[in-house]
């Protein structure tokens, strides 16, 4: 085979089609859009959800709750997590927790979790933890350092 015998498989590449250019074209006309109404105009583009002027669901349904301003989320990361990724005497904080991609980069902060057991003496670097995992890790030995 050589460069001047490749051919695209037959259907891989399509014609466009050729909207308002004459009733010959089978397009012409009303190019494909129909007869007169709010998306025959020029310029028609609609938000999604659009019913035509009729209240839209997400007004119909009741409002409820409340979200606060300063609500943080936070990455949380399980004891049993670290437990099976990293040895005694090591430092566990955000990055080394990123590095060893077990935190995403959703949010900001990090919160140790107390699910599951933790036997080594570790020193653990977050923003929060949880009374079962902070007397978890003080009981294995290890430190809980707020950042």
């Amino acid at each position: 085979m050589k460069l001047h015998e490749l051919r695209n498989t037959p259907g891989a590449r399509k014609k466009r089609k050729i909207i308002g250019r004459g009733d010959a074209s089978g397009q012409g006309g009303t190019a494909g859009r129909g007869h007169k109404g709010q998306k025959a105009r020029a310029g028609a583009n609609m938000r999604p959800f659009f019913e035509g002027g009729q209240i839209p669901l997400f007004r119909r349904l009741p409002k409820r709750g409340f979200k606060s301003m300063d609500h943080k989320l936070y990455n949380i990361v399980n004891l049993s997590n670290i437990e099976n990724n990293f040895s005694a005497g090591d430092i566990v904080d955000e990055s080394t927790l990123r590095g060893k991609k077990l935190l995403g980069d959703k949010h900001e902060g990090l919160k140790v979790l107390g699910s599951g057991e933790l036997t080594k003496a570790l020193t653990i670097k977050a923003n929060k933890f949880s009374a079962s995992a902070k007397s978890k890790i003080e009981s294995a030995g290890g430190v809980c350092e707020l950042v």
